[in-house]
Order: structure tokens, then sequence, then C-alpha cells
């Protein structure tokens, strides 16, 4: 007796896959359009205060425009979801695939390479597009702001030493008011300068102009004043694209990045927990989207008599989004450093993910 072939089996996974593959990117790029519309409205006028025209307006919306379409992948995959699952049940696609033997677990299967897929997809936009993509708008945007100087101001640590900057300005090569903290390997301060500007260059690197500063002997309870000096040269490996990075707040970051500032290798300004718990919310990024799609499969169970009149889908989007904003509010007490990163990351999912299948065993009892 021959053995049923495998061929069907990929017609299904094919046709299910590209089916929520074109919701999701429609969805995304519905989303997309209406954030970059909204961040235009609030930045145009900018823009055009410095004189750079729809270029600019152009520029800064190609380069704004991955880090919105790392923002709204999860939304567009829950309504993406929602929409293709919702379209087959009105259409008695499913009610056929049922009858055919396909179990609510089988389409959860059919459906997961899709996720998955989507899912890596925004792991490589959070690990390599986003923050590069964010790097050049805050390059090109300081470097060409008129007034640099009234920037705000900002601490990092660069190993055992703390660095406060008062502004940033031609896109990192020139930064306005350095005091430099120098501590020994014990942690002790032996040692501040201060500078009123630092320029760079690329053969040069680093130099402090006008600067000044102590020197600070605490055992003898000594300090003694520096000669004031026009210009010293900066030992520092900091490049021109640190400082932007640096005066960016919380930027997005590589996973690089993040493993060389918890490592001590990078100047930092975020906290250990905040680096951890974004590494981890990363790469969970696919386990995220797999809930959302569990938290959409009840609208298969829709009554045909009900039809568009069922409130299922609104229910479904309604948990979609209280995942997504609980998600959220833990990952925020995570970087404040309320929660360690492993709390504010990995409960929702599995919280959730119960809550999804107690809905769905529910139903399927019924």
């Amino acid at each position: 007796m021959s053995k049923p072939s495998p061929y069907p089996r990929y017609v299904l996974l094919r046709y299910l896959s590209g089916a929520l593959l074109f919701r999701v990117v429609f969805c995304c790029c519905v989303l997309v359009s209406l954030l970059e519309i909204l961040a235009l409205l609030e930045q145009t006028t900018p823009i055009l205060q410095r004189h750079l025209g729809i270029l600019g307006i152009i520029n800064y919306a190609c380069m704004r425009m991955p880090f919105l379409l790392s923002g709204a992948l999860p939304l567009s995959t829950l309504i993406g979801a929602l929409l293709m699952l919702t379209q087959m049940t009105l259409a008695s696609e499913m009610a056929i695939l049922r009858a055919a033997g396909l179990s609510t677990l089988g389409l959860y299967k059919y459906l997961v390479p899709a996720t998955l897929l989507i899912g890596l997809a925004g792991v490589v936009l959070d690990d390599q597009v986003t923050p590069r993509s964010e790097q050049a708008l805050a390059a090109w945007w300081n470097r060409t702001d008129p007034t640099p100087q009234d920037g705000h101001s900002f601490w990092f640590h660069d190993g055992s030493n703390l660095t406060h900057i008062g502004h940033v300005a031609d896109g990192g090569n020139m930064l306005g008011t350095v005091d430099v903290y120098l501590r020994d390997g014990g942690g002790m301060l032996n040692k501040t300068m201060h500078a009123q500007t630092a320029q760079y260059t690329g053969a040069h690197g680093w130099t402090l102009y006008d600067v000044e500063g102590l020197t600070i002997d605490l055992k003898d309870q000594k300090v003694d004043r520096l000669d004031h000096q026009t210009n010293i040269p900066w030992n520092t490996t900091l490049t021109p694209r640190d400082f932007i990075r640096l005066s960016s707040g919380n930027a997005p970051l590589s996973t690089s990045t993040i493993i060389g500032m918890l490592r001590g290798q990078l100047a930092s300004d975020s906290s250990p927990g905040f680096l951890k718990a974004g590494l981890m919310e990363r790469f969970l990024r696919p386990a995220s989207l797999l809930v959302l799609l569990l938290i959409a499969m009840p609208v298969i169970y829709i009554p045909p008599r009900t039809g568009t009149r069922s409130w299922l889908p609104v229910w479904c989007l309604g948990a979609g989004l209280l995942f997504i904003v609980v998600q959220g509010l833990l990952r925020a007490m995570g970087n404040a450093g309320l929660l360690p990163p492993p709390i504010a990351t990995v409960p929702t999912l599995i919280i959730f993910t119960l809550g999804a299948l107690t809905v769905l065993l529910r139903n399927e009892t019924r």
C-alpha cells in the first residue's frame, strides 16, 4: 500500500504562510505610513527651519522608517493574523479544513514557520538595521543643528573614568564643556580635567582646548591645581559615532555594542539591567509573535450564523493589545531596575500563553 503524498501538506503550508505574510506586510505598511505622517507633522517645521527642504524631509522619513517598522511589527502580526483567520472562518474555509481533519493545533503548526520568519526578520531589524539608521539620523540631525550649544548634557562611564559632556556638535566631531574624572584601579578619584571644547580630527584624534584640572591625593589629603594649557591630546578610544550614540539617550543598540558595554569595553550611560533586559527582549521577539498568533487563534470559533456581528475578533484584539502593553510595562520596570531582566521579559509570555491555551481548550470542549 503506497504512502499518501506529502504534497498537499506543502500546498496548505504555502497557502497559509503566504496569506499570513501578505496581511502582516500590508498592516505594517499601513501602520508605518500613519506613524511616518505623525512624525513628519512634528518634524517638518524644524527641518524647513534648517533650510533642508524637501530632500531633508525625505531623508528624515527614510532614516526613521526602520525604527517605526520595528515598533509596528508586533501589532501588525496580531492584526494580520486576525484578518486572515477571520476571513477564512467567515468564508467557510476553516470549516472545510476542520472537516478534512485539520485540528486547531495543526493549523497553528502550519502558521508557525511564517511567524518565526517574521520574528527573525524583526531580530535582524532590531539588531543591525535600526541601530545604524538611528545613528545616521542622530548624526545628520546634530550636524544640521544651527544651535548645537542648546543640546542636552550627559554623563557616561568609560572604563573606570566618569565623563560629562555639555553638548555635541558637527555630527560628533565637536564637544562643548568636557569634564573628565579619572579614577585609579580601586575606584578612587585622582585627577580631574575641565576643557572648554574638544575637537576630533581623523589623523590626530581628540584635542582638548583651554584645559584646567586638579590632581588629588586622598591618602595625603592633598589637592594641586594643574597649569592652564591651551590644548592637549585626549587619550580616549571614543569616536564621534560614540558621542552621537551617548547623546541620543536610549538609542537602539546592536548586540555587539550591548555586550561590549556590559563587559566595560565600550562607554555606557545605561544600567546593566537596562542592557540585559533589552538583549533578552530582542531575542525573545519570535516567541512574542508566536504568543500573539496564539491569542488570535480563537476567532476560528466564530459561529457561522453570527458572521461579522461577532465580538470575538474584538476580544482577541483587546487581549493582544493588553499583552503588548503589559510587556512594555514590565520592560519599563526592568529598565528602571525595579525588576530583574528575566522577570521583566519572560513571565508575560508564559501568562498570556496559558490564557490563550485555556480559551482554545474551552472552545474545543464545547
